[in-house]
């Protein structure tokens, strides 16, 4: 069976990165691509790296839905509800790169997002989409609320030494860094080239929209409540997302331990690697791909395990990490159409 896939927003970032690997996918057809901005135009017009490769032009929500065995959404907060109602009722897939069925509480999406949940039991139906953590959970459901960038990294690297019990869950610090993409391709001032080349600035401390998703996942592994200061910034680079995460070590932790647990927790994982001691991650080692790269430090001066975490924050933190969704609801080998090799330089 080659399955129909549909890109909702298609022309930003995440979505021109979905079709680039759906295109590449031996499983699927590419059969709709959704742009309101470009509504009419080709693809390939937009993006001319996909001359000859996707003439595809962008149609309307509808269209994508019809056409479509999955639905990816790469949109901003609020738009992915209604047309995830559709293709559930459709019977068909929907995952969602936005942030629209990341959170459980109601109140807490309301809060950071200033939105309602409009359909209530289809957010109970929903799954949020980290495999490496939820992968049972993922397999057999209809809507999948794909992690943001920030929350992958971090979740991915503290996991293992929450899940062991060997870190704190409460007065985790996480200093985080990523490419410009992340802020999506609509130009800003802060992200207009002549404010952030040469430059490196922190921004939206301690009040960033992906707060709650990071301690919403970081309490389910801990098994009790966890609480973050998060700290992001912005690097003068296209690609990438590298978070150094502090947490306090329990009583009788030790670095040693924690390799080993973290050596358990991935041990068979495709695209997470656990870097061998005294080696440095650093996202140009995992560009383009959908790994994760991860090291550990133990500060015996202070008590504190130092976790550092890489992603190509379009791939393994937006698009790539669809993909691999989209393997497990279709039954599909989970490294299909994703398993790339990084580029050395």
């Amino acid at each position: 069976m080659t399955i129909q896939a549909g890109i909702l927003g298609a022309t930003g970032y995440a979505g021109v990165e979905l079709a680039r690997l759906l295109l590449r996918h031996p499983g699927v057809r590419l059969a709709a691509v959704g742009s309101v901005s470009f509504e009419g135009k080709k693809l390939c017009e937009v993006y001319p790296s996909l001359r000859e490769l996707c003439e595809l032009e962008c149609v309307d929500a509808d269209e994508v839905v019809t056409k479509s065995d999955v639905v990816f959404a790469a949109l901003p907060h609020g738009l992915s509800q209604d047309t995830a109602a559709a293709c559930v009722g459709a019977g068909k897939k929907f995952i969602d790169l936005g942030a629209d069925f990341r959170l459980d509480d109601a109140a807490e999406y309301e809060k950071w997002y200033g939105c309602e949940y409009k359909h209530p039991a289809l957010h109970g139906q929903a799954v949020y989409g980290l495999p490496e953590l939820f992968r049972e959970e993922i397999r057999g459901k209809s809507v999948v609320g794909n992690p943001g960038c920030y929350p992958t990294s971090v979740a991915l690297g503290l996991a293992p030494a929450l899940r062991a019990g060997l870190a704190e869950p409460q007065g985790i610090v996480i200093d985080a860094k990523s490419g410009v993409t992340g802020a999506g391709r609509k130009t800003t001032q802060g992200t207009h080239f002549p404010e952030c080349n040469e430059a490196f600035s922190a921004y939206k401390a301690a009040c960033h929209r992906h707060t709650p998703e990071i301690e919403q996942t970081l309490s389910k592994m801990a098994g009790e409540r966890a609480t973050v200061t998060f700290v992001p910034h912005l690097l003068p680079v296209n690609r990438g997302i590298l978070s150094t995460i502090y947490a306090r070590m329990k009583p009788g932790a030790t670095l040693e331990a924690a390799r080993a647990a973290y050596e358990e927790a991935y041990r068979g994982e495709r695209f997470v690697r656990l870097l061998p001691p005294g080696a440095g991650v650093d996202i140009r080692h995992v560009k383009c791909s959908n790994y994760c790269d991860i090291q550990l430090y133990a500060d015996e001066h202070t008590g504190l395990l130092i976790v550092t975490s890489a992603i190509d924050n379009m791939v393994k933190g937006a698009a790539g990490q669809a993909v691999q969704n989209m393997n497990l609801l279709f039954g599909l080998p989970e490294e299909t159409g994703i398993d790339m090799i990084p580029p050395a330089f």
